[in-house]
């Protein structure tokens, strides 16, 4: 498993601008509605957000990994953003979340989606790795980095 099979160049966001939970879903959720006609941005952070109201999604170390469902969708994507300054995100470690991993799915899919889940956990869990993802210059570094972890 590869992330470059989820995550297209096009779904990296270098630097969030938002400051609030609902603002970073809203900007990571984004890059999806140009690839799937008819996805509503407002019903997929609705959608985020009731899944976060079950349990935070910022795992601790800076890194949150929001993730749900769509109808709206026809494959499992991945959005990645970062955000330098950091965002109160509510994580387990009550501390500011830099690293982020949007992972959106069909309804119908569940296994691909877990162990993608999975992968992206083990993956941020290398200390090197997510140095190496803060200090990239641009999306274009980040691309490099990502595409074959």
């Amino acid at each position: 498993m590869k992330l470059g099979d989820y995550l297209q160049e096009a779904y990296i966001v270098p630097e969030l601008s938002g400051s609030s939970k609902k603002q970073v879903l809203t900007e990571l959720v984004a890059p999806l509605e140009k690839d799937n006609n008819g996805m509503d941005t407002d019903q997929a952070v609705r959608v985020l957000l009731e899944r976060e109201e079950l349990g935070t999604t910022g795992i601790g170390d800076g890194i949150a990994i929001p993730h749900g469902k769509l109808d709206a969708i026809d494959r499992i994507s991945v959005v990645v953003g970062r955000s330098t300054k950091g965002i109160e995100y509510e994580a387990l470690d009550f501390k500011p979340c830099h690293i982020f991993f949007l992972v959106m799915a069909p309804e119908q899919v569940a296994g691909m989606h877990l162990r993608l889940l999975a992968h992206i956990s083990r993956l941020l869990k290398d200390e090197h790795f997510r140095q190496e993802f803060l200090k990239a210059e641009d999306a274009k570094a980040l691309w490099q980095i990502l595409k074959n972890a």
